[in-house]
């Protein structure tokens, strides 16, 4: 006599096991390229000089990234993802063969911006992979799996640029990674085809708003640019310039109401970006605060950026055991706590009477806050889409998620540019940055409250 099993359904089961081995490796190449090209940039610089594009290297990255999210999101919510997943590939590698053959730093930049584009296109299809693919219920775990997937990768992958940039040379580092991109590009395109395109709606077959998506790319450029200008007064204005320019395209290209912190869905594609702002605003000063103002090594900077990683995963994974029950309010809301907690440690842990340690401490639980509450929004974002426009709400979560970083560095990176310029100790200004990160996260924290579905009135 056979008995047939009440336990829920499994990411591992053989239905959806080929599918997530697919969605971790688009993560994990992703993953790979953003460790491995931020460990050899300083090697990068030493060569082709133009130190004022060193920034740009990065930002580009970041734009593109923009660009990519956006048009791939739409893109899967108007075909099978596997289309421009494909397509998002074949940039990527073009600008992997670019920034392998850059012969100066301004060519270098251009193939950090189609790596970007290439990445996004790929970071929005898995997404859509995961809400097409995966019953509801199983979201929750399959986005702690792909938290899991950058671990690897920011374990070994430092290391390895490092070795093959010293052995090899930096070029090596880009083209190396062209053979890892066409076996994951094979392995995830078989995966991928299986997700079918969506049903045809109005929605889902408007034209992808590439105009609005350029536009507010290049509104974000000029915020960027202006933040990092010596030229305070002038550099306030190109940024305000820029904000003028991206504004309007970025609420046109979010949900309505997302300004607002309208509830659920609005609500979590704002946080998204607060959240990250936060984190990364942080996350960016902490090893030029250990090697500057408490005399540490690269290296403890290093263990201090991996005890994050570290636990940003297993955020992921309380998030997946108990999020469905706490609720998206209260796992989010502890996230930015946690963040708002971290942040304040690290602040205080620059005072050379605190044990250096406590480096280590305030960034596991800013790490812990990320895993909970980005994860859990990613969550609420798909709940919330509508069949056929998964696309469409993952890419403007992405989106804000992308600004939030950029504007995180960004503006922490003028903070302590202009406390270096007035004559500070470089202490005063990299408390402003983490006390900065503190008060956003405690803004994550208020801002919760709007992930709760509003009451339905009989």
């Amino acid at each position: 006599m056979s008995t047939v099993s009440d336990a829920p359904p499994s990411i591992w089961d053989p239905q959806y096991r080929f599918l997530l081995v697919g969605v971790v490796c688009l993560v994990t190449v992703v993953a790979f390229e953003a460790m491995a090209i931020s460990t050899v940039m300083p090697i990068v610089e030493e060569d082709l000089g133009d130190l004022w594009l060193y920034g740009w290297v990065f930002s580009a990255f970041y734009l593109g990234t923009l660009i990519g999210v956006v048009t791939g999101g739409h893109s899967a919510d108007r075909s099978k993802p596997v289309l421009p997943m494909m397509l998002g590939f074949a940039v990527f590698v073009v600008g992997l063969v670019i920034g392998g053959f850059a012969p100066t730093m301004a060519v270098l930049v251009f193939g950090r911006l189609l790596q970007g584009v290439g990445a996004g296109v790929v970071s929005a299809v898995s997404y859509v992979c995961v809400g097409r693919g995966f019953p509801a219920a199983m979201h929750p775990a399959v986005f702690a799996v792909m938290s899991t997937a950058w671990v690897v990768p920011s374990l070994v992958s430092p290391l390895t640029a490092s070795l093959i940039a010293s052995r090899f040379g930096w070029r090596w580092v880009f083209l190396g990674l062209i053979p890892i991109t066409l076996v994951v590009a094979v392995i995830g395109g078989r995966a991928v085809s299986t997700v079918s395109a969506p049903a045809k709606t109005a929605q889902n077959q408007a034209s992808t708003p590439i105009g609005r998506v350029v536009v507010l790319a290049a509104g974000s450029a000029l915020l960027l640019g202006g933040l990092g200008m010596d030229m305070v007064w002038i550099g306030l204005i190109i940024a305000s310039a820029g904000v003028l320019l991206a504004l309007p395209a970025f609420i046109r290209l979010t949900p309505p109401g997302t300004l607002a912190a309208r509830p659920r869905l609005p609500a979590a594609v704002l946080i998204r970006g607060v959240l990250t702002f936060s984190f990364f605003g942080a996350d960016t000063f902490i090893s030029l605060s250990l090697t500057s103002v408490r005399g540490e090594s690269t290296i403890y900077a290093g263990v201090v950026l991996i005890a994050s990683t570290a636990t940003w995963t297993a955020g992921s994974w309380l998030q997946a055991h108990y999020g469905r029950r706490l609720g998206a309010t209260r796992m989010v809301g502890l996230g930015g706590l946690a963040q708002a907690i971290g942040a304040l440690v690290l602040a205080f842990a620059l005072w050379s009477v605190i044990p250096v340690w406590f480096w280590i401490l305030g960034s596991a639980v800013m790490g812990l806050g990320m895993g909970m509450a980005y994860t859990m929004l990613s969550v609420v974002t798909l709940d919330e889409a509508s069949v056929g426009s998964e696309g469409a709400a993952s890419s403007a979560l992405q989106m804000s998620d992308i600004l939030g970083v950029a504007l995180g560095a960004g503006l922490a990176g003028v903070m302590v540019s202009v406390g270096d310029r007035m004559g500070y100790n470089p202490w005063v200004a990299l408390a402003g940055v983490f006390v900065l990160a503190a008060a956003t996260g405690m803004v994550v924290l208020a801002l919760s409250s709007r992930l709760t579905r509003p009451a339905v009135t009989p």
